[in-house]
């Protein structure tokens, strides 16, 4: 069962970027069901409105591409204008361009790169000058990936800027502590259009589409639903309740939440002196050779 439960968000106001469909739609929603104020971002005129429409009274909508500085600002000015403050800033606006390296173009490279990380940068940015002014701390949310953290096969833009997330994530926890600001990142995995068009996924999103009912081999042993399942995630890291953590990569899909570990050293070995490269050689073919790292997205 999702939802926000007994968390409660009266009061508060929030920015989700790319709110006009999928996780961010969804997320724009719970908030509101959960007592806050919402500004909808999204490129497209018609779903930042169609989405503000269906919450009412508390919600604007911001059209902008999310991206530049000027965006940033749209985003935070409409929540000020409009509801005199900022407690939460969801960093959800996203696109693909899956491609193999050798297939990847400058400007697809560029778009997705854009988007996703300087747009989290930007928008962060513009929260974080708000906040420090402002006094009363708030709730960074960012939004990582699988992909970041593990690397994805034809994703080389998506998972480059989606592990840059999860780094600024645990970055910006260390530089907005003092400031009362909690900045995490959410992994999550959840079927919308944008899965579509993913060839592993496809048939999975054709049936969430069609409203088909996901087992507990989709739900729990990958760890797979749909957008409404990682709202709730969002709600709570928006709220009082959440004020201890931060940091966090935190994943959650289906059935499944989860804690994503940060990048550690998995073993070392030490040659006086420093190494030579047929050293390095025995030494990752022999001591250390157990302690090589897998890649890849793996659903179990």
């Amino acid at each position: 069962m999702t939802g926000a439960g007994e968390i409660r968000l009266d009061g508060r106001v929030a920015v989700v970027t790319g709110a006009g469909q999928g996780i961010g739609r969804a997320t724009a929603l719970a908030l509101a069901a959960a007592g806050a104020s919402v500004v909808v971002n999204d490129i497209d005129a018609g779903a930042a409105e169609a989405v503000a429409g269906e919450i009412g009274q508390r919600a604007v909508p911001c059209v902008a591409a999310i991206g530049t500085a000027e965006a940033a600002d749209a985003c935070l000015a409409a929540a000020l204008e409009r509801f005199g403050r900022l407690d939460a800033l969801v960093c959800n606006a996203g696109i693909l361009r899956d491609r193999v390296l050798w297939n990847t173009s400058d400007a697809d490279f560029d778009a997705v790169i854009a988007t996703h990380l300087r747009g989290s940068f930007t928008c962060a940015r513009a929260a974080a000058r708000h906040w420090r002014e402002a006094g009363h701390g708030g709730r960074l949310i960012l939004m990582s990936s699988i992909a970041g953290q593990r690397g994805n096969f034809g994703q080389t833009s998506y998972a480059a800027a989606k592990a840059g997330i999860a780094a600024m994530a645990r970055t910006w926890s260390m530089e907005l502590a003092r400031a009362g600001v909690t900045v995490n990142a959410v992994v999550p995995t959840a079927l919308t259009s944008m899965t579509a068009t993913i060839p592993a996924l496809t048939e999975l999103s054709e049936r969430a589409a069609r409203g088909e009912a996901l087992d507990d081999s989709v739900r729990q042993t990958m760890g797979i639903g749909g957008p409404e399942d990682v709202a709730p995630l969002i709600v709570y890291l928006a709220s009082e309740a959440s004020a201890g953590i931060t940091g966090q990569c935190i994943g959650i899909g289906g059935d499944r939440l989860s804690l994503w570990a940060h990048p550690v050293e998995a073993a070392h070995e030490i040659s006086k002196g420093g190494w030579r490269a047929d050293g390095i050689a025995e030494a990752l073919g022999g001591t250390l050779a157990g302690s090589l790292q897998s890649v890849g997205i793996e659903m179990n």
